[in-house]
């Protein structure tokens, strides 16, 4: 690979500073420590910041590359699309009318992916901090429930049209929370619980799996803490992201309960399904808002939706080769030639549409097969595996990148840098452990 072959060279001369130097040989702690605190903050400051926080990240990550002369890189076979995926994004911009707000959504875009490779480089060079960082996770995913049942309780009001209560009783009106997250939206709260509830769920796994009961029966609290939360936010696609989640945990689990517990496993499943039924039918507030999801055009949200959709869609087919160039302002602009008068909006409601029309559709194409590929190896690995204390730490990565991509069908909240901070995380913990075990045998 052409690329290590380079950093044999550049490491020649950094040799003996790092030798020599204290600050290098500690620096994994450093990275370790800016991930954490990029998690941490990103929860209650600016877009801004959460930014800052990668990129320092990535720069401390760059400084270990260059002078660690042991560093390595590996291009694994997701990756490859993913490095297709962002050259075409350059490709792109570059075709871009609008260079100046294009450039600005490629360098959020860039930011994230380099966030990305500094997680990944890190934890295949420190699995043992996959569980701290899943921890600190776990804490950010607590600490916004709580915020969140603590608005149920005093009944916060709508900063925005957030439902459309022209067909509801007064009793059938959800109060929807909204967390800390900036800006404050119930359907980033959401999208943020459902990216991140894996770590909640795979660290209760893993503690039961370790026979420490009384940690792992905290975490399934935290657990159901968080899927109540995610309820209140009122958010359907988070819903549909959430029963996603929910029957992949129930389908990875037959792994370890099938052969021995299957009556203990079917009853489990039964409750449930059947507390779940039980709460969406017998608060009026909830059952409203899940049936809103088959009202489609009745209801007004779905209606605004559908609109976008067509006008994104035409978007794409007059820029179906090269797309309009990134980032939501740049989209606003050029949607504003093809809106239907009334319903403005700044993203397609559709990260693969709104891919297609920013980009293109070879990226959208390279974006898939990044996401398949990754899907496929996971998927392979957690049958295949007999490390069962890996298989639990990559599921909680599996299921939360499946749920953020099936809500990512309803919703453009996967783009706000809260919810893409917790996305690539969970890309870089599956790699780092799906792609260090050899299944072939």
């Amino acid at each position: 690979m052409f690329l290590n072959k380079l950093l044999d060279v550049i490491h020649v001369p950094f040799k003996y500073v790092y030798e020599s130097s204290v600050i290098l040989k500690k620096i994994d702690l450093l990275i370790l420590i800016s991930i954490l605190a990029t998690f941490i903050f990103s929860t209650f400051l600016s877009s801004d910041v959460a930014g800052y926080l990668c990129f320092s990240t990535f720069l401390l990550t760059i400084v270990r590359v260059i002078t660690n002369p042991t560093d390595k890189f590996k291009c694994e076979k997701f990756e490859i699309f993913l490095l297709i995926y962002f050259m075409l994004l350059i490709v792109s911009v570059a075709g871009s009318t609008l260079l100046a707000l294009s450039l600005k959504g490629f360098f959020k875009t860039f930011i994230y992916l380099s966030f990305y490779l500094s997680v990944v480089h890190h934890l295949k060079n420190n699995k043992q901090n996959i569980l701290p960082i899943l921890l600190c996770m776990a804490g950010c995913i607590t600490f916004e429930s709580l915020v969140g049942l603590s608005q149920n309780f005093v009944q916060v009001g709508e900063i925005s049209g957030w439902q459309d209560t022209s067909r509801l009783n007064p009793e059938e009106v959800m109060t929807r929370v909204y967390g800390t997250l900036q800006p404050l939206n119930p359907n980033l709260l959401g999208g943020y619980l459902v990216a991140g509830i894996g770590s909640v769920l795979g660290l209760c796994a893993y503690n039961l799996y370790e026979k420490n009961y009384k940690r792992g029966l905290l975490f399934a609290i935290l657990s159901a803490l968080a899927a109540v939360t995610i309820f209140l936010t009122g958010c359907r696609g988070s819903y549909i992201g959430l029963f996603l989640i929910s029957s992949l945990i129930f389908i990875i689990s037959l792994k370890f309960f099938w052969p021995t517990y299957k009556k203990i496993y079917f009853s489990f499943i039964s409750f449930i399904i059947g507390i779940s039924t039980f709460a969406i039918l017998t608060i009026s507030s909830l059952r409203a808002r899940v049936f809103s999801i088959f009202a489609m055009r009745a209801d007004s949200s779905n209606s605004f939706r559908f609109n976008v959709y067509q006008a994104a869609v035409h978007m794409f087919k007059d820029n179906w080769l090269l797309g309009i160039g990134m980032g939501n302002q740049n989209f606003r602009e050029i949607y504003g030639l093809y809106m239907k008068t009334g319903f403005d909006a700044l993203s397609a409601y559709n990260i693969y549409l709104e891919t297609a029309v920013e980009s293109g559709i070879f990226a959208l194409l390279a974006f898939l097969g990044f996401l398949f590929t990754l899907v496929i190896d996971a998927g392979k690995y957690i049958y295949h595996s007999k490390d069962l204390k890996q298989v639990i730490l990559a599921s909680a990565a599996f299921v939360s990148i499946c749920g953020v991509m099936i809500h990512g069908m309803v919703d453009t909240v996967f783009f706000r840098p809260q919810i893409q901070i917790v996305f690539w995380t969970m890309v870089a913990i599956l790699s780092s452990l799906i792609y260090s075990e050899d299944l072939s045998n």
